[in-house]
């Protein structure tokens, strides 16, 4: 655990500062030390290398606005949760570019930094509880993927544009034309909402089956996801 006062502790900080005031090139060796205190060898015992320290770094930053936005309580209604954790995901990487650019500027196959996968592990149990409440009309894997593929380039975009020629509207309208093939209750959904709702049905019984409590055998558990994951697929819109 890492302790105020540590060396780790103070490295990590002194990075995310740097970060946030000049950009991924204000976090040099000698910046770091100067700012934490430290010899540069420390530097590199605690993180290994630079790519090290700036994952740090941009998780560092990541949970310090997770933290200040657990403050407010969830909705309630899952969808509207959804929509709150899209609305972070774009607010905290246009407020933050050079934190957004360290999660996924640079993408290698195989590699995710630490913050990047915290992001869609939040974003994933939020679409988790959408399926549970029989409301998603895909799978949760490919609902996920598409909220955040949409997200990232939404905020993106919004990062490229300078301040005063940006759209405000352009994050919410995305939002709402993503979760309109992905969500029920969206006005884009009404419509076949009854041609839907087996699917609905197969998405919402698929997310809960990994803690159903039934009598079925290992065997019979993984076929029936099969035959679940089959009609969302087939089936689905």
């Amino acid at each position: 655990m890492i302790t105020e006062t540590s060396p780790r502790d103070r490295i990590v900080r002194a990075a995310a500062a740097l970060l946030a005031e000049g950009g991924r090139e204000a976090v040099s060796t000698r910046a770091v030390s100067r700012a934490a205190g430290v010899q540069a060898p420390t530097i590199y015992r605690q993180f290994g290398d630079m790519r090290g320290l700036l994952d740090a770094a941009a998780s560092y930053g990541f949970a310090a606005y997770l933290h200040a936005e657990a403050a407010r309580d969830l909705a309630g209604d899952p969808v509207d949760d959804l929509r709150r954790g899209w609305d972070m995901h774009v607010g905290f990487g246009v407020a933050n570019p050079a934190f957004h650019a360290l999660m996924y500027g640079d993408p290698r196959p195989g590699e995710t930094t630490t913050a990047a996968r915290v992001a869609a592990d939040i974003l994933r149990q939020l679409v988790y509880r959408v399926a549970e409440a029989g409301r998603l009309r895909t799978g949760v894997d490919e609902a996920t993927d598409m909220l955040h593929a949409t997200a990232c380039g939404v905020t993106l975009a919004l990062i490229r544009t300078p301040p005063q020629q940006r759209d405000a509207a352009l994050s919410a309208r995305t939002r709402e034309a993503v979760l309109g093939a992905l969500v029920t209750d969206s006005p884009a959904a009404r419509a076949t909402s009854r041609a839907g709702r087996p699917v609905r049905h197969a998405v919402a019984l698929r997310a809960a089956l990994d803690d159903l409590a039934t009598d079925l055998t290992a065997a019979e558990r993984a076929l029936l996801a099969e035959w679940l994951d089959r009609i969302i697929r087939t089936v689905g819109p």
